[in-house]
């Protein structure tokens, strides 16, 4: 650059003088800058190894070397078949040690038998229940009492069940002395046990054999079982507000529905009652019930009794009361 300076100083200064040697020699063109010194293949030092590359390979890295057989921490997972169709169970759990209990041993003597099982002592009743058992003229006596070789209770073979603790009333007038349990008379089943006392016991079983089997004979297999619908309950007179206590709350009243046979076939008082067959059946049974038992209603009594006997003990002093 001060080369050029130079020369175009040189230049003005003779052309200020009007030409002359100066002026001769001039350039023809303006100077060149010198080329820089050319770097030698070996003065080329690269920064990073050139390395040859395929792009068509695949790069895996190397596997890391696995660690010596004393160096291993976890252990090594093995895989076992497993049969889905195999019911897993889970291992029974150890069966721990009872501890030890006092047990009572009763001694029985030779040649005898313990016909029951031992029960729990009854409850001390309490006074509003002892009120209520005074009321209703019920004596005190055990809360449970066997019932005798074979189920026989109310001293009659014929009468099968249990004998009951008392029933006091919820209300004046009901509750049951000596209440009974039957399930059957004269060898036939009632359609469910009856809680009733042992005169009305008495009375089923007297119908049963003189009233009942005559009357069916062998009609249909002969007689099965006769449907209870209602035994004791503490309730008025057909259920109305107001009305006596019914012979049901005393326990001397039962409600048979009808006479099943043994052949499937079941003398229905709702169904049979007006039936041309089955009514002159029922009608007879209805008859031969009143005498054995005080009151005998049917049908023809009431629209309260279109589906069943009723049946109790009640006495009256001009004798049974039948309809």
């Amino acid at each position: 650059m001060r080369r050029m300076l130079a020369l175009v100083l040189a230049a003005g200064l003779g052309c200020g003088l009007g030409g002359g040697p100066a002026a001769a020699r001039l350039p023809d063109s303006s100077p060149r800058p010198m080329p820089r010194p050319a770097v030698l293949a070996q003065d080329f030092i690269p920064r990073t190894p050139l390395v040859p590359v395929r792009y068509d390979a695949t790069i895996r890295p190397r596997p890391r070397p696995g660690p010596a057989p004393t160096q291993m921490t976890r252990r090594p997972i093995v895989l076992v078949p497993v049969h889905y169709a195999a019911t897993i169970r889970p291992r029974p759990r150890p069966i721990r040690a009872l501890a030890a209990t006092p047990v009572q041993v009763i001694e029985v003597a030779s040649g005898t038998v313990m016909l029951r099982s031992a029960r729990p002592e009854p409850r001390p009743r309490t006074p509003y229940q002892q009120a209520s058992l005074s009321a209703a003229g019920v004596r005190s006596q055990p809360a449970a009492v066997m019932t005798g070789k074979g189920g026989k209770i109310c001293g009659d073979p014929a009468i099968r069940g249990e004998v009951l603790a008392p029933i006091p009333g919820r209300v004046k007038g009901c509750g049951v002395a000596r209440p009974v349990r039957v399930s059957s008379v004269d060898g036939v089943p009632l359609s469910r046990p009856a809680t009733m006392d042992c005169d009305t016991a008495r009375a089923l079983k007297a119908w049963v054999a003189t009233g009942v089997k005559p009357t069916v004979g062998r009609l249909g297999g002969g007689v099965a079982s006769v449907k209870v619908i209602a035994d004791y309950a503490c309730r008025p007179r057909n259920n109305q507000p107001g009305a006596k206590i019914s012979e049901h709350g005393r326990g001397r009243a039962l409600d048979v529905a009808a006479i099943n046979l043994n052949n499937g076939v079941s003398l229905s008082v709702l169904k049979g009652w007006r039936d041309p067959v089955q009514g002159k059946l029922l009608k007879q049974m209805h008859k031969a019930a009143c005498g054995p038992f005080g009151t005998v209603l049917g049908p023809n009594a009431n629209r309260y009794h279109q589906d069943h006997f009723h049946l109790d003990t009640a006495r009256y002093s001009g004798g049974p009361y039948c309809r």
